[in-house]
């Protein structure tokens, strides 16, 4: 099990049952190593519109070995405790409510 950070600084839990569900999946996509980056630094974060308590993480990869894609990493917050449900590459952005965007520069 590791403990990440988060984009709000928060302790997020990824454990090892959790890769072995989404790491043949980013892998192939060549996207595996990209998961705390996007947890950490995302494009911009939205609420889960099935659950309240999940957040997905977007952050947009160019040039992956699937084309241009989003990385979306969920994470379940429940009270003091994070953790990763799943990661995989997306083309599109779930709908759900806008909690957090990168400051454009």
């Amino acid at each position: 099990m590791r403990i990440v950070k988060d984009y709000a600084g928060r302790d997020v839990r990824i454990t090892d049952e959790r890769v072995r569900h989404f790491v043949k999946r980013l892998t192939k996509a060549g996207m595996f190593e990209f998961v705390e980056d996007a947890l950490a630094n995302p494009d911009f974060v939205i609420e889960s519109a099935s659950d309240s308590k999940a957040n997905l993480s977007y952050r947009f990869y160019r040039g992956t070995r699937v084309g241009d894609k989003y990385l979306c990493v969920v994470v379940k917050y429940d009270g003091d405790d994070a953790y990763v449900l799943t990661a995989y590459p997306s083309d599109q952005v779930k709908k759900g409510r806008l909690i957090w965007e990168r400051r454009k520069k």
